[in-house]
């Protein structure tokens, strides 16, 4: 990975449609974004704050998302999630995320991403199914 710098940021958005719907994923019964797709939402902007630096062979993988889901959003309204990468430990990159909905902030948390070769990580996943 290219050096990267604190504070590297990146966006995602969605319009929050029946798709998004908590009802629609089942996560709940109510027609508002559903925290799945939240939770979601702020890895795409981690992972596109990332894309630049990204080398041949290289990917990230989510291993920790500690996120507050704070105000329901309903269809027809856009959600935004920005992610601030704040602190790098080797492999292990974390950032502060958050997502707006054009009314209120409806997220906030972390999100952890580790790097790891592409190659190695799907052939040791699928070294499972050998196992089983």
């Amino acid at each position: 990975m290219k050096n990267v710098p604190l504070g590297t940021t990146g966006r995602a958005e969605v319009e929050v449609t029946r798709d998004t719907l908590a009802s629609t994923c089942k996560s709940g019964a109510v027609p508002v974004f559903a925290t799945p797709n939240l939770v979601l939402l702020m890895e795409m902007a981690a992972v596109n704050a990332l894309e630049p630096y990204m080398e041949p062979g290289e990917v990230t993988v989510g291993t920790l998302v500690d996120v507050r889901h704070l105000a329901a959003t309903p269809p027809g309204l856009t959600v935004t999630a920005t992610a601030r990468l704040t602190e790098i430990d080797g492999r292990r990159l974390v950032f502060h995320v958050e997502a707006h909905d054009g009314v209120e902030l409806i997220g906030t948390g972390t999100h952890e991403r580790f790097l790891v070769n592409y190659d190695r990580f799907v052939s040791r996943a699928n070294e499972k199914s050998a196992k089983t």
